[in-house]
């Protein structure tokens, strides 16, 4: 096994986020809304995105420097033609652990099982309430609960056994709906991990009163079904868990906002243009398409990746209680993935 490279905080390198394509069939508020991103939204075109070739080449040097996880990430992974081509590519590429993937499930009960034989090991699904009216309203009208629902049997029926479901919460949106939510996938073997509402990007209009904290789900989620925290599994796990005390499953709280966890963050992002990136929150990315396609050796890319990696000093969670104003972001979460 290659030593992990380290930043300038001591951070190793193992997580790499693969956003394979921009584009998404939902409009989430908090991510791509509506309004901004129109009929008329000019995504990347075949030529700016990277290649199958570009992608698993890159995710292969990344995996020579010490990643051993890779996530499939967007837009939405599944409108990518031939993903599991691509994914069958990238679980062949020595001493990878984890490759996973994140969802709307709008697709899954079409892909699951070619994702399963293509080598994928897990899936994880975005759904924000069980209430369809609540969902609705947080994707944009463009996808129901019983679609995601049947994504997930789909998932579970191909051979994905335990399923994560990621729960954005918003004030005065949907954290009404949370405990249905829990109770629902309670003694299921999936993992609901709820999200407290980030600043990630310009677009969304973040502000901190709409956020609902992660001590405010716990307690009341644990107010109806009793909780008790959990070791985490290893150093940089985003979520902390919580197991229900009669043993029927576990939850995870992604709190970011009031417990962050960026001197424990070993995650790169890279982009569906190849714009490489340290931090979900960062103000830039450096660009990988360009020396590709000038014809770089594979040792040139990896003093640039390499390079990169060592500089990085990035904190900003940890900072963002100091910000007077929040500071605009160079990348918007539909192109790094979230």
């Amino acid at each position: 096994m290659p030593t992990a490279l380290r930043d300038a905080f001591g951070r190793p390198i193992r997580d790499l986020r693969i956003a394979v394509i921009d584009k998404c069939n939902f409009r989430c508020p908090y991510c791509m809304p509506a309004e901004i991103f129109g009929a008329d939204y000019n995504f990347l075109s075949q030529n700016e995105l990277l290649s199958d070739d570009e992608i698993a080449r890159l995710a292969g040097l990344f995996a020579r420097i010490g990643v051993t996880k890779f996530r499939i990430t967007g837009g939405e992974p599944l409108l990518r033609p031939n993903l599991p081509d691509l994914i069958a590519r990238l679980a062949r590429i020595p001493r990878l652990e984890d490759l996973a993937m994140t969802t709307n499930a709008i697709y899954l009960a079409e892909y699951a099982p070619a994702l399963k034989a293509a080598g994928l090991h897990r899936v994880t699904v975005s759904l924000d309430s069980l209430d369809n009216e609540v969902f609705q309203q947080m994707n944009g009208r463009r996808g129901t609960v019983e679609q995601v629902l049947a994504g997930i049997e789909a998932a579970v029926a191909a051979g994905f056994r335990h399923v994560k479901i990621n729960c954005v919460v918003k004030k005065g949106v949907n954290e009404h709906t949370i405990v249905d939510l829990a109770r629902y996938f309670k003694g299921s073997g999936h993992t609901v991990r709820f999200i407290e509402y980030m600043d990630v990007g310009n677009l969304n209009g973040w502000k901190m009163d709409d956020v609902v904290t992660g001590a405010e789900i716990l307690q009341m989620i644990g107010a109806e079904m009793p909780l008790e925290p959990v070791d985490p599994r290893y150093r940089g796990e985003v979520a902390r868990r919580y197991r229900y005390v009669d043993g029927s499953g576990e939850i995870g709280l992604i709190t970011s906002v009031t417990q962050p966890f960026c001197r424990d963050c070993t995650r790169a992002r890279l982009s569906g243009a190849g714009e490489y990136y340290t931090c979900l929150f960062a103000r830039s990315g450096t660009d990988l398409r360009a020396p590709l396609r000038r014809g770089a050796s594979d040792e040139e890319m990896l003093a640039l990746i390499t390079g990169v990696w060592q500089n990085r000093t990035d904190r900003y969670s940890e900072l963002r209680a100091s910000f007077t104003d929040i500071p605009a972001k160079g990348a918007e979460m539909y192109r790094i993935g979230g």
